[in-house]
């Protein structure tokens, strides 16, 4: 971790300087050690690294750092709160998996449970990812499995975006142990702010029993570019991505390609084939992702070493559905309903219910959990994952 005030200016310095991208900045520090060694370097030395236009930007202190690095000893400093650090490459406590991916970041910022970061490994995590925008069933998907494999022990590694990220989040914390790093949240601003605002309060919460890691200096906002580039962290820091729920041009595509490239295992729970948000996971399982359908299916493919444990997250099967009956009309409903999203007037002739009883019905099994609405007036039964 970063101990002194003089050796966090030099990381910053480095990573700050125009036209010296990650790649220019590993090299150079292979050929000179830490930064402020490669700072103390002749222009003509530097050459021998990078080209003249980099050399001579090496040389001037970049805008803006000086009053960054008051900032960024500051918020270290914070007395209050969940643990904070600054952790560069070479760091004893950098995440192990992260140097086995192509582009490790140079710098780690961390808030939470930073304690843990020394002992992270691949094989205690799992990525999962999906859409902003998911239907009742995906997010439901999302918290439940996340809740299972948390339970297993194992930390469940997201984005902190709206939908599936953040219920993946949720149930983690749900399901996971007192002392478990329950989660790790890597986002794509400075760990000074949080996005989206809708997520501050579950942010808190991670801090308290996980990680929220960036790559982004301090004050840095959400800019689009940052959250592409982000995902290969969330992919790296986990031995397999599950895909809950994604369209075909969906974020989370990224991450699975990502995955793959770093070696990594991708997972996907299909949907319905009506479901534009399924078609990204039927993509996925067509070109070699494992399809799941239960926590169980997923402890299997990760080769857990505790039976015992996966046999204690066996999820109960649901009880059998009897035919639809008058005298009972949420069975019935339900029955009618099957598992892909149907509209009002198709279920009106299904079940042949006047308008107002079906409308009635529906907002009934809806408060209870067991309906959802989505857009375009359509209509979706849940279920557990």
């Amino acid at each position: 971790m970063v101990n002194t005030p003089e050796e966090l200016g030099a990381w910053l310095r480095l990573v700050l300087t125009p036209g010296v991208g990650p790649e220019s900045a590993r090299r150079l520090l292979a050929a000179f050690g830490e930064p402020q060694a490669l700072f103390a370097q002749t222009e003509t030395a530097l050459c021998q690294v990078v080209n003249a236009k980099q050399a001579q930007a090496l040389r001037i202190m970049p805008d803006g750092c000086v009053d960054l690095i008051q900032n960024t000893l500051d918020w270290l400093q914070t007395a209050n709160g969940p643990g904070r650090c600054v952790i560069t490459l070479g760091d004893a406590d950098y995440p192990a998996p992260l140097l086995d991916i192509p582009d490790p970041p140079l710098m780690l910022y961390a808030l939470g449970q930073t304690a843990q970061l020394a002992t992270l490994r691949a094989e205690q995590a799992l990525a999962m990812v999906g859409s902003r925008n998911p239907t009742p069933q995906g997010a439901e998907n999302a918290r439940a499995f996340a809740f299972g494999l948390a339970a297993s022990g194992l930390t469940v590694v997201s984005g902190l975006a709206l939908g599936v990220d953040g219920a993946a989040h949720e149930g983690a914390l749900q399901g996971a142990t007192k002392g478990q790093l329950a989660t790790i949240a890597v986002v794509g601003t400075g760990l000074d702010r949080v996005y989206p605002r809708q997520h501050r309060e579950l942010a808190h919460r991670i801090a308290q029993n996980g990680l929220i890691l960036s790559e982004y200096p301090l004050g840095t906002p959400p800019l689009s570019p940052n959250f592409p580039r982000r995902n290969r962290l969330i992919s790296g820091l986990s031995q397999a991505t599950l895909v809950v729920e994604a369209a075909v041009q969906s974020g989370s595509l990224i991450t699975a390609k990502q995955a793959l490239e770093q070696g990594r295992d991708v997972l996907a729970i299909p949907g319905s084939i009506h479901s534009a948000q399924s078609k990204g996971c039927h993509a996925l399982i067509k070109q070699g992702a494992k399809l799941v359908e239960t926590v169980q299916d997923v402890l299997e493919e990760l080769q857990l070493p505790t039976p015992d444990v996966q046999q204690a997250l066996d999820l109960p099967a649901p009880p059998p559905e009897d035919e639809p009956s008058g005298h009972d009309p949420e069975r019935a409903l339900l029955r009618a309903m099957g598992h892909d999203p149907v509209g009002l007037d198709a279920l009106q002739v299904r079940c042949g219910w006047p308008t107002a009883q079906l409308q009635a019905q529906l907002l009934e099994l809806e408060l209870m959990g067991q309906v959802g609405r989505l857009p375009g007036g359509l209509f979706q039964r849940m279920g557990s994952a």
